[in-house]
């Protein structure tokens, strides 16, 4: 494998998290505070995006406002039951954090672009999260399109919400789930030059 030059002795703790991180299901609190967060998000913000438009906002959802956001989405449950598991659902981590594509009007950057950089941040602050020992999972999250659930969060009628990330402390004792690695030859055609893959 080459590497570049100027290649920062960082490139192999940025390669070793991008390799090992993966979902946590089971979290408890604690979570990231407010400025812990913010600067999180700050750094996240750096992922790629044309035109630094930042089309996202994030709503972070903690304590008790989990639960009223839980019921806001089990009016949209067509049944008991359901609503009844809607509502731990918000309750399994400390810290969710609303994710709200923002799409703008841009004469050279469409909106699926701009969706590609949401997806970039959100990738980002995953990773970033554990590199700190948070654990997160991104989940669509019951009802995101659910009237109810978009008044509740005032998410614009312009706006969409992509679910949410759900945020802690991962339950101790755990065990790190595993990922095989990818063969990934069939997914790359190769043009110009003698590359055999």
């Amino acid at each position: 494998m080459t590497t570049a030059p100027a290649a920062r002795t960082a490139a192999g703790d940025i390669e070793m998290a991008i390799r090992t991180r993966r979902s946590t299901i089971r979290l408890t609190a604690p979570a990231p505070g407010p400025d812990e967060l913010l600067d999180l998000l700050s750094a996240a913000a750096t992922a790629p995006d044309h035109g630094q438009l930042r089309p996202w906002r994030v709503i972070a959802i903690s304590g008790d406002a989990r639960a009223r956001l839980g019921e806001a989405a089990a009016e949209a449950a067509p049944t008991a039951d359901l609503a009844e598991r809607i509502l731990g659902k918000h309750l399994r981590a400390p810290l969710m954090l609303a994710l709200v594509f923002q799409p703008r009007e841009h004469p050279s950057i469409p909106r699926w672009e701009q969706l590609a950089a949401t997806s970039a941040m959100t990738t980002t602050l995953l990773l970033l999260l554990d590199t700190r020992g948070w654990g997160g999972v991104w989940f669509g999250g019951p009802y995101p399109d659910a009237p109810q659930v978009r008044k509740h969060l005032g998410v614009g009628d312009n706006e969409q919400l992509l679910g949410y990330l759900y945020v802690g402390t991962p339950v101790p004792g755990e065990a790190t789930r595993t990922r095989a690695t990818s063969d990934v030859r069939s997914k790359v055609t190769w043009l110009g030059g003698d590359a055999t893959l």
